[in-house]
């Protein structure tokens, strides 16, 4: 398998918060504001698209860890981003860090590793 990666790699992701987006339709919480697990997962979306197009026909990247801190809320009807950057690549494993903002502030930040994989295969252990 030939990755073409390089370190600082840079990708953005975006969308408008709705009320399904928020932490009481989410479960996580009774506020009707961004809900934290829709942070990260939007967090771990732009970390995979960044590297989806270099990668060979049948493989992805999983997520494996993530070490987030939600800084602030963010309500309905806002738009919130996240841009991610590899900082680090070790063989398999990447590491991104990633920031989060809405239209008034940073909302996020934190530490996101993915590990690329056989999607093939990857399936096949769980047989």
């Amino acid at each position: 398998m030939e990755v073409n990666l390089n370190v600082g790699l840079k990708h953005k992701e975006e969308k408008t918060v709705t009320m399904k987006d928020t932490a009481k339709a989410f479960g996580s919480g009774a506020a009707l504001v961004f809900a934290t697990p829709m942070m990260i997962g939007l967090m771990e979306n732009a970390s995979m698209n960044s590297v989806e197009e270099f990668l060979p026909e049948g493989f992805s990247t999983v997520g494996i860890s993530v070490d987030i801190k939600h800084i602030s809320a963010t309500a309905v009807g806002k738009k919130v981003w996240v841009e991610s950057e590899l900082i680090e690549i070790d063989r398999k494993r990447l590491v991104f860090k990633v920031d989060a903002y809405d239209e008034d502030k940073k909302i996020g930040e934190g530490i996101h590793e993915r590990f690329i994989i056989n999607e093939k295969e990857f399936m096949n252990k769980l047989k």
